[in-house]
């Protein structure tokens, strides 16, 4: 088997796999869309629920830091 051949089965082997991964990817954004269409059939707000999901991948210290700062430019802007 020459080079060429190994490096284009190679290839192939990696666009398969990519290709496979991006379905499953579709597959999962769906789930998830789905269960914030039924959240919000329930009465829960998505954009909000979107939000705590950020946060909560947030290390405490980087959420506590934006959420003082965040404060601080509420009450600059009167929001308060």
């Amino acid at each position: 088997m020459s080079e060429a051949t190994t490096t284009d089965q190679q290839l192939r082997l990696f666009i398969e796999r990519i290709e496979r991964l991006e379905e499953e990817k579709k597959g999962i954004a769906d789930d998830i869309r789905d269960t914030y269409n039924e959240a919000k059939s329930q009465g829960f707000d998505g954009k909000a629920m979107r939000q705590v999901i950020k946060l909560r991948k947030m290390p405490k210290h980087d959420r506590l830091e934006m959420e003082a700062i965040l404060e601080v430019y509420m009450a600059a802007l009167g929001l308060e």
